[in-house]
């Protein structure tokens, strides 16, 4: 974070009023204005990011966007609309915020946590505030995304709109204060961006004596009904939940989520030798996905009793935590809740991967020379070399004290972000005469329009010829899993997916049925997905002329489906993977083109030697 200087301003002291002193008091009144539009502007952007936070919880985190609207009077204000982005590609915080303000709109001025990111050239928050007569614009922080940053402050200014940037031209504690929090809402987005890691968080319990367990290894309970329940709030936040071997072994944990959301993070359980149990709650993967990071060749009859019960092994040549933490930026998470042991605690925080730190301090002692702490050997000799927290914070939950701070300053606002060549990993030995490969993933990349869970609504006929729309070709593709089937509970399957608020949400509901129910699924759905997602990817296309002219943008060029875990859809960590979707992509830039002698056979072989 950039360092903001200065204070809260010294009131200028009154005079009476006289010739010589007129110059003054008429800098005096403007100063106090000033200092009033200020305090008002920090008001609004904290709200605004307090309504950006309002979506945690409920889907794998995204950018947090949050939108106020606003009118100054009398040094004071009237909200006329609020609004806040449930999911990447749901209906943008700045159009939730104008359709609830409507006319008042006009003249007033719009509170924005971040900088708008149109990921899909589709600039319907940008325009929103255009069309809806908005004077004024508040940002509490540019996007931190290189392709997007600057984008939407350009565009604003150029139709005549004020666009301020908190910060950037007057520094003090109340709008420092304002802005920490719009780093705050987004600082997974804003770590990954600028180290290219996801964001962080080691949480531990421990006695007043600073315990995580007794001697003989008991642990239950340590924290109160309270603390537990903000930790499954905490886990609702994260993108997956990481433990170590012993924490298996000893707790035989669920790492579950109880507080009602939709979201359910993946469990990962970092294991060096993969001495662990056969049974074990993390092992039943029915509700939600469990990962188990080793050490290459470890245990393969083990790995092989894992997969059967549908557990995802991943090898690393040295299973260290930077490693898994770059494995898992490429996987696309943005956060992660580390609740491990202190072993692998120490472990994490040398190894520089630790951003945040909460730590449940319950008011017991229990003593023991060999009761073991929260973190593990770290190798230092003298108090000097501790690790201090900044941005500390305390609360009192229950009888408990939770203390929480950064281990790293939250990054700056410029960080170095690596150009798509760089993050796409092509080697610099590649002859320019051979052909260019694009890499596509998550929807906020600069291709992240052509991913199936980029939220572009369409409309397809069902079986009975009718005119259904679908929230984006995820949504449409899950459905069509349970297309044709008699039973009415996948008719309300189809139904549940169609409803989804998220592609995200379609996709793990979809995936939930066919895992938990798989009687439901179509018979014939191996032979026909294929085509399923070609028929949604064609009207999506079709449907969006901009989205059509990317595609044919990338004319000669190999689109890869960037995603390391999914070796059907995607490209895989290694390239093993089939990538049918940047196949179908490039079958269907062929058809815009006008290619018609490139059949889907040849494509694919073709495409197959690509890669």
């Amino acid at each position: 974070m950039a360092h903001l200087l200065g204070g809260l301003a010294t009131p200028f002291l009154c005079k009476p009023i006289n010739a010589s002193s007129s110059f003054n008091n008429n800098y005096t009144s403007a100063s106090a204005s000033a200092s009033s539009l200020h305090a008002l502007d920090s008001l609004y952007i904290k709200r605004a990011a307090e309504l950006a936070d309002k979506s945690a919880g409920f889907t794998a985190p995204h950018p947090n966007f949050g939108c106020v609207i606003a009118h100054p009077n009398n040094g004071g204000g009237t909200v006329v609309g609020e609004g806040y982005l449930y999911a990447e590609g749901t209906i943008p915080a700045e159009v939730q915020a104008v359709e609830a303000a409507v006319e008042r709109c006009r003249g007033a001025t719009a509170y924005l946590n971040m900088e708008p990111g149109d990921c899909h050239s589709n600039s319907s928050a940008v325009s929103a505030l255009i069309k809806a007569g908005i004077s004024r614009v508040v940002i509490g922080i540019r996007n931190p995304l290189q392709h997007l940053r600057g984008n939407a402050i350009h565009a604003l200014r150029s139709e005549g709109l004020q666009v301020d940037v908190l910060g950037e031209d007057t520094q003090n504690k109340i709008i420092e204060d304002a802005v920490k929090s719009c780093l705050f809402v987004n600082a997974p987005l804003l770590y990954r961006a600028a180290c290219q890691v996801p964001f962080s968080v080691l949480k531990y319990a421990m006695t007043l004596d600073g315990k995580i367990s007794a001697s003989s290894g008991h642990a239950s309970w340590i924290s109160s009904k309270k603390s537990r329940t903000r930790v499954f709030e905490m886990r609702g936040r994260s993108d997956a939940v990481i433990v170590g071997g012993n924490t298996v072994r000893r707790d035989n944990p669920r790492l579950t989520v109880r507080h009602g959301g939709s979201h359910l993070p993946r469990r990962i359980v970092l294991s060096q030798t993969l001495d662990l149990p056969e049974e074990a709650h993390i092992w039943n993967v029915s509700e939600v996905p469990t990962i188990v990071a080793t050490q290459r060749g470890a245990r393969r009859s083990f790995q092989k009793l894992l997969a059967s019960k549908g557990v995802e092994v991943v090898e690393f040549d040295i299973l260290d935590p930077r490693d898994v933490m770059g494995y898992l930026y490429d996987r696309g998470y943005l956060s992660i809740l580390w609740e491990c042991g202190g072993t692998l605690a120490a472990s994490a925080i040398s190894s520089g991967v630790i951003h945040k730190v909460h730590a449940f301090v319950a008011p017991k002692i229990i003593g023991g020379k060999n009761a073991p702490s929260p973190v593990g050997e770290l190798g230092m000799v003298e108090m000097t070399q501790a690790l201090e927290l900044i941005d500390v914070c305390y609360e009192q939950i229950g009888p408990d004290i939770l203390v929480s701070g950064f281990l790293q300053p939250v990054p700056d606002l410029t960080p170095t972000i690596p150009s798509v060549e760089e993050t796409s990993a092509i080697d610099p030995t590649i002859s320019p005469y051979e052909s260019s490969i694009i890499f596509f993933y998550k929807t906020w990349d600069p291709y992240g329009g052509f991913s199936n869970f980029s939220l572009h609504p369409f409309q397809m006929p069902n079986e009975n010829g009718e005119l259904v729309t679908w929230s984006s070709v995820e949504h449409y593709y899950q459905a069509q899993k349970f297309v044709g089937a008699s039973d009415p509970v996948a008719k309300s399957c189809m139904e549940e997916i169609q409803c989804a608020k998220s592609p995200e949400e379609a996709a793990r509901i979809g995936r939930r049925i066919q895992r938990q129910q798989p009687n439901l699924v179509r018979p014939d759905w191996e032979s026909v997905k294929i085509d399923a997602m070609y028929k949604a990817l064609k009207c999506k296309f079709t449907t969006y002329p901009y989205l059509n002219s990317l595609l044919l943008s990338t004319a000669g060029s190999v689109l890869v489906e960037g995603s390391p875990h999914d070796l059907f859809w995607g490209g895989g960590r290694d390239g093993e993977g089939l990538n049918y979707l940047g196949r179908l992509l490039m079958k269907l830039r062929s058809e815009f083109l006008g290619d018609s002698s490139t059949s889907q056979n040849s494509l694919l072989h073709q495409t197959s030697e690509n890669q």
